[in-house]
């Protein structure tokens, strides 16, 4: 029973999750403005967004966590001469 309490007290005090702000999949985000500011990642190119972020307190911006990635070397085994 005390277990059972101190995973229940510890599960509050954390608090909520925070949700991901950028999708990793897509390189243009739709930095949406107003009463609630919000990030729409699910653009493959600026004109795409360009034309949604059109008529809309919105801004297309790259997606810092694509454009910062980079894919990891292969393996290259060398030969012994």
């Amino acid at each position: 029973m005390r277990a059972s309490a101190l995973v229940i007290l510890a599960t509050a005090a954390a608090g909520p999750a925070a949700a991901q702000t950028y999708a990793p999949g897509y390189p243009v985000c739709l930095h949406v403005y107003g009463p609630a500011t919000y990030y729409e990642c699910r653009y493959t190119s600026m004109e795409q967004c360009a034309i949604t972020a059109s008529g809309r307190s919105a801004q297309c911006v790259l997606n810092p966590y694509v454009a910062n990635a980079e894919v990891p070397a292969r393996y290259r085994r060398h030969r012994a001469y």
